[in-house]
This record gives C-alpha cells, sequence and structure tokens, in this order.
C-alpha cells in the first residue's frame, strides 16, 4: 500500500531503524511490496532520491539474494546486491543527458554463480596480493587459501564476494540513499586470524556520487584491506583505450614477475605508468612488460592516504562522460581487464566487452604490506578502528 509517512515512520515500517541514528524530518513515500521488498522514495515529486529493495535469487544453500536500486532523480541510478556486495549496474548521463551503464556486470545471480573475474565485488579480508599466501605476525606464521599462482588474491577461494551480508540499515532523504551491510568474518576463514566484524555503506547522493564507507574491528591482531572491484568502462562498449586517464601519485610499487611488491618505490616518469599528465590509456598499454599485455600495477598516491583527496580521473571524449575517485587510500591499483578471454566477456543486456574492455581503479593499501614493514599500516588489533572512505563521483564536459 501507499502512504506519507515521517522519515523515522517510514524506517520504523521497514523495520531497519537503528538505534542513535539522527533522522531529519523529510516525508518519505513507502510502498511495500511482496517478500519483504519495498520501494521508498523522498525529495521533490519531479526529481525524487529513490531506493527499491527486490529479489535477486537464491544462493545454492537456499539463501535469498537481495537486489538494491538506488536513483538519484539526476540521471544516476546505482544498482547492487548483498551476494559480495556486487555493484550489477551503475548509469551515468552522457552529455546530452543520455544515460548508459558504466560498469560490467550481469543480469541474474545465477550468471554471477557461474564465476567471474570479481566484477564489482568487496575484496577481502584483504584486497590484492599476499606473497606465497603466508605472513608472520606477532611471532606467529599464518597460512592463507592460495589461489593465484603461490599467491593469495583477494581475500582467497571463498572471500567476502562470494559471502551473503546482512542488511543493518538504510538512509533515506532528499539527497542521499543508503543501504547499511555488515559481515563478521569468523577466526580462520581463508586462514587469517580473528574475529572481523565489519560494515559496508554503499550510498548515492545527488551530487552525483557513489560513495563506499568501510568500517571493522578485530578481536585478535590482523591484516585488513578492503577494496571495491568495480571494472568500468565510460563509453559503455569497447575498449578503454582512447578514455583519458589521470593518477594523482607519481610513484608505484615495483613488483617481481608474479606481481608481488620487491618494496621499492619507483618513480613513474619517464614509464608507461606515467599518468601524472591525462593520457589515453590505450596509448602505452602495450609497453607495461606484462603478459597478456595491459596495467595491473599498484600507484602510490601523492596524498598519502592521510586525508581525502583526488586519485584518479577519467574522461571518456566520446560521450563526455567523467570519472573522479577521491579516497583517504595510500594507494590505487590500475587493472586494464587484460585476461578476459579472446572472445570476451558478455555482460548486462547482451554488451561483448573484449581483453581492455574496462578499468578498474582499486583504492587500497599497497599489494603484500602485512610483509613489507615499510609500507603502510596494514594491521589492525583489538580496540583499533579500520575506516576509510571512496567516493566515485560522476560529471560530463562538453565536446
Amino acid at each position: 500500500m501507499n502512504s506519507n509517512l515521517t522519515r523515522r515512520e517510514a524506517l520504523l515500517g521497514l523495520g531497519v531503524l537503528a538505534g542513535g541514528w539522527r533522522l531529519a524530518a523529510a516525508p518519505v513515500t513507502l510502498q511495500s511490496l511482496p517478500a519483504g521488498t519495498f520501494q521508498a522514495k523522498a525529495g521533490p515529486t519531479n526529481t525524487p532520491m529513490t531506493l527499491d529493495k527486490a529479489s535477486f535469487g537464491k544462493l545454492p544453500d537456499g539463501s535469498e539474494a537481495d537486489l538494491f536500486t538506488l536513483r538519484n532523480g539526476r540521471g544516476v541510478v546505482l544498482r547492487f546486491t548483498n551476494y559480495g556486495l556486487i555493484v550489477t549496474e551503475l548509469w551515468a548521463p552522457d552529455r546530452t543527458g543520455r544515460t548508459g551503464n558504466v560498469v560490467l556486470g550481469f543480469d541474474t545471480l545465477a550468471r554471477y554463480l557461474q564465476g567471474h573475474p570479481f566484477f564489482g565485488a568487496i575484496a577481502g579480508r584483504v584486497a590484492n596480493r599476499i606473497a606465497k599466501g603466508s605472513f608472520t605476525l606477532d611471532g606467529k606464521t599464518y597460512t592463507l587459501a592460495v589461489n593465484n599462482g603461490p599467491n593469495h588474491l583477494h581475500g582467497g577461494v571463498s572471500g567476502f564476494d562470494k559471502k551473503l551480508w546482512t542488511v543493518e540499515g538504510y538512509e533515506l532523504t532528499p539527497d542521499r540513499a543508503a543501504v547499511h551491510f555488515r559481515r563478521v568474518s569468523p577466526d580462520g576463514e581463508e586462514g587469517y586470524p580473528g574475529n572481523l566484524d565489519c560494515r559496508v555503506t554503499y550510498a548515492l547522493n545527488t551530487r552525483n556520487e557513489f560513495v563506499i564507507e568501510y568500517d571493522a574491528k578485530t578481536d585478535r591482531p590482523t591484516p585488513i584491506n578492503l577494496t571495491n572491484h568495480s571494472y568500468f568502462n565510460l563509453a559503455g562498449k569497447g575498449t578503454v583505450d582512447d578514455q583519458v586517464l589521470q593518477i594523482f601519485g607519481s610513484r608505484f610499487t615495483a613488483t617481481d614477475e608474479g606481481l608481488i611488491p620487491t618494496g621499492e618505490l619507483k618513480a613513474v616518469a619517464g614509464t608507461p605508468l606515467d599518468f601524472t599528465k591525462p593520457q589515453p590509456i590505450g596509448a602505452r598499454i602495450g609497453k607495461t612488460g606484462l603478459d597478456p599485455a595491459g596495467y595491473d600495477h599498484n600507484f602510490v598516491l601523492d596524498s598519502g592516504g592521510r586525508r581525502k583527496a583526488l586519485a584518479a580521473r577519467v574522461i571518456d571524449p566520446a560521450s563526455g562522460r567523467v570519472l573522479e575517485v577521491e579516497t583517504d587510500q595510500p594507494g590505487v591499483q590500475l587493472y586494464t581487464s587484460n585476461h578476459f578471454p579472446k572472445e570476451g566477456i558478455t555482460c548486462t543486456g547482451g554488451v561483448t566487452f573484449p581483453a581492455h574492455g574496462a578499468f578498474c581503479l582499486e583504492t587500497q593499501n599497497f599489494p603484500d604490506a602485512v610483509n613489507k614493514p615499510s609500507f603502510p599500516k596494514s594491521v589492525w588489533r583489538p580496540g583499533e578502528a579500520y575506516r576509510t572512505t571512496t567516493i566515485y563521483r560522476f560529471a560530463t564536459q562538453g565536446a
């Protein structure tokens, strides 16, 4: 049924109002649908902020996955599921106002369950690589699941990307819609020590920003490094070779052949990794020395991770879409979908993307930081709070 409620009444009606929330008075229209799904909106009638929940299907164990859709009334639509916190679609307007999907993903849960290269998911407990799936902490050596040659990648065989997260609450105002998620990663999961209580918020606001807020606490010392692994293509098709990238980092973490950092921070100047000035992604993509060709490198941000700052900017000259990435993390991993099969991967809407058909900008701590004392802090202890925020901001520029 339809009802006009105060914001507090609406959220109470959804059964998700958490203690301690401060809720400004704002009219919310709530429509309850079958099986716990709903549609809610707040703000002006012609440009409301909306938050919808629908079913996304069942997992093999019978658990139900949900699909959430946030719309900001300005052309940006963010769609994601609580399975792996996967961003399935992200629509943004081009310079003419026409919207297009700028991330790679699938239409159905079943297709995700068949396997995929971390499309849109949260990677953790530790994103990126840990050398030989092992680290020593406080005199004890821990052995992790190995899933990338001899190394541990993105949390292991069954990392955070393959878990069903619990919805802890919702926000809906005329300026912002958000879903709060929680998951406790148990002691020993994928070899990691300690029970890790994780909270992640996905939010969309009227400034065309997709905001990700991470928060975690542990009961034993453990490494933590969370990121989102969305694959972007601002044109929504083809390769990203002509999309123009700038990274606000003048150094990168040098690696061995297995992409494990050596510990040395090298200058990007004079290398194919120099994006300190805007460059087409494809201009030097064949000169990085990787096989298959492309980028898979961690850039050391000039901000040092001490404050929220601009990490990267990407412009698609054809559509006029602009993506800015802001973070308080010390690094960002540029990955250009180097390992896509020759036939490409067919995604939402039947669009097939080839190798170099997308780029990832994974905000993060440095790879293998737990084994590199000179790298930024990677281990959190009881009583310490892991908190970080990343913002993906969309805009347009003229022809």
